[in-house]
């Protein structure tokens, strides 16, 4: 009964955020100096379902959102998977016999994978449009999944991590181009949360159906959305940002009308201004490093995000169900998991909800102690119950506890706050770049967290490895405490005028440092 539970509720979440799109009335503002005509607040009557809006009444570009999340959720299904499929690798009923080594690597290869595709992705999006990137980017999923139905070897699943791996990169560098280009100003910040949303609908599927049903069906299973997908995006238009980086204004126009309700001429000479002032001052590969506030947004986004890693959220979610195996709770290990992952769904949207009220630096240093804290909690419990497994037994509520805590913690600030400073603390020009530099970075690290966690386990304890993530935690507490600047409520421009402030102060630093 808990899993019909736990899927209705991730079902009512999603139902939500969706009821919650379809009644964000449309305006125009002042934007980039030009000022747009005000229209008339439409009255959106109240949807007669007791869940989900009627689709027909969407305005089309929001739509095109919720199709182009289809492939996100694609995406949270793949990195959800292995959670209650490597337990059944492992164990006698398997009819692929798994090692522990061999666990690891099907977990951890497809974030390698990722690695390898998001300066390829950002340049096809670039040169053959966001959409058409998009759609060959459901292709290895398909792949993917296809390989693993037929699959009865240890290789064939590598090979379909593999291409899950390659689809992975696509859809994380390019479904936010695309989403960014064509959703209006009043719901850009809602529709980030429905990326993550969906991703973490996509992880909750899998502990909610992958203990019940086989390897091979649960893979059929998954098989459905890149297909759905396919067969409902393909009737989506391309960004019109991609058409006028080309001069093809009719084909952009074309494209924002269907987007659009209402006349679109003053957001198409606004956006046709944005591309020309962007394409004016196109950036390059060595601006991240040659430009002084390039280079200092760079070492302490990247900081960030191996906090982000290092913290062992990609361990936790990957190997959830073998962690909490190793307790003797009052529920299942794969009950316990579905928990998890319903926390995750409804916390995800939180951080959204606070960053602008909070400040992205106090939500991360927040963030941080929350999961060190949590991290060293289980590194206890998990060194006593290995020394004494019976001075820990009337704990046996501890490990839930405190992962349910620390995916809370997690949820508030390192899940999703460097993504928002990445994009605030690079210009334009080189943003791109240093996306996909942070997505490349970020798939080795979290390839190792999940890879050395199975092996560090084994040879030290998990204990080793909690404590381990702990450490790193509190370390990146101390770091962000000193490097990181707040940019909550600031515009771009006030942004890297502080960095270049806090440049010359540390050059000035330096300078007599030296002289000394």
């Amino acid at each position: 009964m808990l899993h019909n539970i736990v899927f209705v509720a991730g079902l009512f979440a999603t139902a939500q955020v969706a009821r919650t799109e379809c009644n964000i009335p449309e305006r125009r503002e002042r934007d980039n100096d030009i000022i747009l005509p005000a229209v008339t607040q439409e009255v959106v009557p109240p949807p007669t379902s007791n869940f989900f809006c009627d689709f027909e009444r969407l305005p089309p570009f929001k739509a095109a959102l919720l199709r182009t999340t289809l492939i996100t959720a694609t995406a949270g299904t793949c990195y959800g998977w292995p959670s209650p499929t490597i337990p059944y690798l492992q164990s006698n009923k398997s009819t692929i016999p798994t090692s522990h080594d061999q666990g690891s690597w099907i977990v951890s290869i497809m974030i390698l994978c990722s690695a390898l595709t998001p300066v390829p992705s950002a340049y096809f999006a670039d040169r053959f449009g966001r959409k058409t990137t998009l759609l060959l980017g459901a292709v290895p999923f398909i792949l993917g999944w296809v390989l693993i139905i037929v699959a009865n070897s240890v290789p064939v699943l590598y090979v379909a991590r593999m291409f899950s791996g390659l689809g992975y990169g696509i859809v994380y560098t390019v479904a936010p181009m695309y989403t960014g280009e064509i959703a209006t100003n009043e719901v850009r910040g809602a529709l980030s949360t429905l990326i993550t949303l969906m991703n973490k609908i996509g992880i909750l599927s899998q502990y909610c159906i992958g203990p019940y049903v086989k390897m091979h069906t649960l893979a059929s299973i998954n098989l459905i959305l890149p297909i759905l997908f396919v067969v409902t995006f393909i009737f989506m238009p391309e960004s019109p940002y991609y058409y006028l980086r080309f001069e093809r204004t009719e084909r952009a126009e074309r494209s924002l009308r269907r987007l659009r309700q209402g006349d679109i001429r003053t957001e198409l000479k606004s956006i046709e201004i944005n591309v020309q002032e962007d394409m004016r001052n196109r950036g390059t590969w060595c601006d991240l490093v040659r430009v002084p506030t390039n280079r200092k947004s760079l070492w302490i986004s990247l900081g960030i995000f191996t906090i982000q890693q290092l913290c062992g959220s990609a361990a936790v979610v990957a190997y959830a169900q073998n962690i909490f195996g190793k307790t003797n709770g009052l529920l299942e290990a794969h009950e316990q998991s579905m928990i998890l992952g319903l926390v995750q769904v409804c916390t995800c949207v939180l951080s959204v909800i606070l960053v602008d009220r909070v400040g992205r630096k106090p939500l991360l240093l927040l963030s941080a102690l929350g999961v060190g804290l949590m991290n060293g909690t289980l590194g206890t419990y998990y060194f006593f119950q290995a020394a004494d497994k019976d001075s820990v037994g009337h704990l046996h509520w501890v490990p839930l506890a405190a992962i349910l805590i620390y995916i809370v913690c997690y949820a508030i600030g390192l899940s999703t706050v460097p993504y928002v400073i990445i994009g605030e603390m690079f210009p334009t020009n080189v943003k791109l770049y240093a996306s996909c530099i942070a997505h490349i970075y970020t798939g080795i690290a979290m390839f190792a967290v999940q890879k050395l966690f199975q092996v560090v386990g084994d040879m030290c304890g998990i204990y080793t490895v909690f404590w381990g993530f702990c450490a790193f935690s509190l370390l990146g507490l101390v770091f962000m405490m000193v490097a990181l600047p707040e940019t909550k409520g600031k515009s771009f421009a006030s942004i890297q005028a502080q960095l270049r402030r806090e440049v010359v102060r540390d050059n000035s630093n330096t300078l007599m440092a030296s002289e000394y």
